[in-house]
């Protein structure tokens, strides 16, 4: 990602507190400096836990921390946190208040418009309220409600309806709070819509599947020049990273795998997947059919 957007805030995948406290932090929580500006996105309900890990996080050159207080897992769920925290703004207002008490760095918020029963915009307008007083940094709210059980975490990415209107009118009744919108946001121009009524937007899933819709957005929203890179040279790229991360012991396809909707939407992207995958899965330590594979790649006028 940091070959198409240098501005773009990135964020980690969503980590617990005792995970960090009890595991290897190197393995959970180590990053290229490229990656910067990077948020680490954590999940507890604990208010001295989570101050401990925003002093980790701060500590290895995090440019923020985020507290998940919106993924509807079940395994969330049995630890209390996540998107069943929603019922408890104090609990998070606390959590929020220990970590703005630990670091210098932003501390944020992100969450759902509403869980089960729990979804009118009154109650998430008075979970913002409660939040809010103990000076969180910005909300990020992705536009759907949560069903904490008769849905998977898959269908509640895509099942419970957007309701954007309710994010914008949070806006209108906070205007001294940064409002993040997030959920089914796939275009720029719908970014520039959503920028008229928020101050940023939040891309989940369509990062991932679509990457090169960012390949433009530092001009579009940053005001700064695009790195300008083709999509052969974002792969040329990655391989001086790769290697170094198979030094370090890991393995090929951890990176790789992240690579493979490079080409999505693009002549040949099923081709690419094809070979990216299986070239990366023969020989956990061999470069040399990803060079060969990104060789053939250059010496075609389209992408294949």
């Amino acid at each position: 990602m940091r070959q198409v957007t240098r501005c773009t805030l990135l964020y980690t995948e969503m980590i617990t507190t005792k995970a960090i406290l009890h595991g290897d932090q190197e393995r959970l929580l180590g990053f290229d400096p490229i990656e910067h500006p990077l948020s680490l996105q954590l999940g507890g309900d604990d208010p001295a836990e989570l101050a401990e890990c925003a002093r980790i996080a701060e500590d290895r050159g995090y440019d923020e921390v985020n507290i998940n207080v919106g993924c509807p897992s079940s395994r969330v769920q049995s630890g209390c946190f996540g998107a069943a925290l929603m019922a408890r703004p104090e609990r998070v207002a606390s959590c929020v208040e220990e970590m703005r008490a630990a670091v210098s760095i932003p501390v944020t918020v992100k969450h759902r418009i509403g869980i089960d029963e729990i979804d009118r915009y009154e109650d998430m307008a008075r979970f913002v309220s409660i939040v809010s007083e103990a000076s969180a940094d910005r909300f990020t709210v992705h536009a759907r409600k949560a069903w904490l059980s008769g849905l998977s975490p898959k269908q509640n990415r895509n099942v419970p309806p957007l309701r954007y209107d309710d994010v914008y009118r949070l806006k209108i009744d906070f205007p001294h709070l940064p409002i993040e919108i997030n959920g089914g946001i796939r275009t720029a121009s719908e970014i520039k819509c959503h920028l008229e009524h928020v101050d940023a937007v939040m891309i989940g899933r369509e990062a991932y599947d679509q990457p090169w819709l960012f390949s433009t957005v530092d001009s579009l929203f940053f005001n700064r020049r695009d790195p300008g890179m083709s999509r052969i040279e974002v792969a040329e790229a990655m391989i001086p990273y790769i290697a170094r991360y198979i030094e370090s012991g890991g393995k090929m396809n951890h990176v790789t795998r992240h690579m493979l909707q490079l080409y999505s939407h693009q002549p040949g992207a099923r081709r690419w997947k094809r070979v990216l995958g299986e070239s990366s899965c023969k020989d956990q330590r061999d470069l040399a059919p990803i060079r060969a594979l990104l060789k053939e790649q250059g010496a075609r006028t389209s992408p294949f």
